[in-house]
């Protein structure tokens, strides 16, 4: 990982203010394995999501985190505000009553958060050995699916035909991800090299905003160069749109499809060029399947829906509170408020244009062991029959890609949403939050929020 200068600076002066080196102790292996379970410990990794997820680190022969880990990146720390420091890194368990280790196989970076947390009077220790610890039989946790998100690293790789860690495939493309045609699209002026541009008109479709009709969607596919034997990668400025098109392309039966975690200022800041030429497709005749391949995770209207709920669906609503609660309806083109009978809050963001608690202060997705947690406060577990959906489809797509991510079965899209639920009054609504909850606590206020484009169309 190549630090941020801002951030080197931050940790040398840190390192100055921290008292002494006595205020950072050393944990060894033999030491952190026998407080692996003591809840008066907590374990800290501080390294790339992709590799806390499952993928190896340099030398390591087994991916994934310390058992019990949770995160915290010295990247996220210029990105959080001053008087929030102390509340988010609570809401993460991390407080100053417990003993904190913290490990990386980066030193700048290790060296960077340690000082961080002692120069605030937490009890810091550091665990220096983590590629041994990887290398030998102890305790590491991972994602079933971690290869779904991928860093600009292994983006980088993989367009270069260097073959990284779960690449088995040679045809390998990429594309920017966002609403509008080649000539409009305002997120493709400047792009990562090499990519191509995708219109997400090209698999939905107004009023509704559902999937367009398989025939549809295999013309386009298939003018655009995407078939179900290649590996798509998808990025967007606004994530949202990836997404989306993650489980469209799922839908439709491609194999192997990678999201970016992060965005065009992600890979940048990673120190990888990007370019403004135009990129097309070479377009192929055979998509290699029928569409849709895996039709099972998709409802697409709500008959289905209420059908499904007889038979114990859980609907998971990924909508702002304030819509959730019928205040607004979220959008100028749906005029209804309310959310469907039964919903339940499953976590959003500010507004229709953003799913900020499931974001990182780096604007990385989120630990998905802490929306999990998130979750079980809600009801929502593993095992559930789940359907997730927003507004127009959108939103729903971070939820049920990290359900993905960690193997979750029976998880699905519900892709009307409310708003075909709302353009039909015979569908039951509901209003104000179930049981009169008030709004659970994200725990994940760190002073700033994904402000990047709208949730549909920008």
């Amino acid at each position: 990982m190549k630090m941020k200068p801002i951030l080197l600076a931050v940790a040398v002066s840190l390192a100055l203010s921290a008292c002494d080196d006595r205020d950072i102790k050393v944990i060894e292996t033999s030491a952190l394995l026998n407080q692996l379970d003591n809840p008066n410990f907590v374990i800290i990794d501080t390294r790339q999501d992709s590799l806390y997820n499952g993928f190896k680190d340099k030398n390591a022969i087994r991916g994934g985190h310390i058992k019990g880990a949770v995160q915290f990146r010295c990247e996220w720390i210029e990105n959080i505000q001053p008087e929030k420091f102390v509340s988010f890194a609570t809401g993460k368990g991390i407080t100053k009553e417990k003993k904190l280790v913290f490990y990386d196989s980066d030193p700048e970076s290790l060296d960077c958060i340690t000082a961080e947390f002692a120069a605030k009077g937490y009890d810091v220790y550091r665990f220096n050995d983590f590629i041994n610890y990887a290398n030998a039989n102890y305790p590491l946790e991972s994602f079933e699916n971690f290869k779904y998100s991928v860093s600009p690293q292994w983006v980088n790789a993989a367009i270069n035909e260097e073959k990284p860690e779960t690449l088995e495939n040679e045809k390998v493309m990429l594309f920017e991800v966002s609403w509008g045609s080649l000539e409009n699209a305002k997120s493709y002026t400047q792009h990562i090299s090499g990519a191509y541009h995708f219109n997400t008109d090209w698999v939905e479709n107004d009023p509704v905003w559902n999937l367009s009709a398989p025939d549809i969607i295999e013309k386009n596919l298939l003018k655009n160069g995407i078939t179900k034997d290649k590996t798509v990668i998808l990025y967007s400025d606004n994530q949202l749109a990836a997404y989306r098109i993650f489980w469209a392309l799922k839908w439709a039966g491609v194999e192997d499809v990678r999201v970016l975690n992060g965005n065009l200022e992600t890979w940048m800041d990673a120190g990888f060029s990007t370019e403004t030429k135009v990129n097309i497709p070479q377009p192929e005749r055979q998509f290699g399947t029928k569409i849709p391949a895996n039709p099972q995770i998709d409802i697409a209207m709500p008959q289905e829906v209420i059908n499904a709920q007889k038979q114990g669906l859980k609907l998971i609503s990924n909508r702002a509170w304030d819509e959730y609660t019928g205040k607004i309806s979220g959008y100028d083109y749906i005029p209804g408020k309310g959310e469907p009978e039964g919903a339940i809050w499953g976590f959003a963001g500010t507004d229709s244009s953003n799913l900020a608690d499931y974001y990182d202060p780096d604007n990385t997705l989120r630990n998905p062991n802490e929306i999990f947690t998130l979750w079980k406060t809600q009801g929502i577990h593993k095992g559930d029959k789940l359907a997730f959906y927003c507004g127009t489809g959108w939103r729903a797509g971070v939820s049920w890609f990290i359900t993905q991510l960690a193997g979750w079965p029976n998880t699905m899209i519900y892709d009307g949403g409310w708003n075909a639920w709302q353009m039909d009054s015979q569908y039951p609504i509901q209003k104000g939050a179930s049981h009169q909850q008030n709004k659970p606590d994200s725990k994940n206020d760190f002073g700033k929020v994904m402000k990047k484009g709208n949730s549909c169309k920008s």
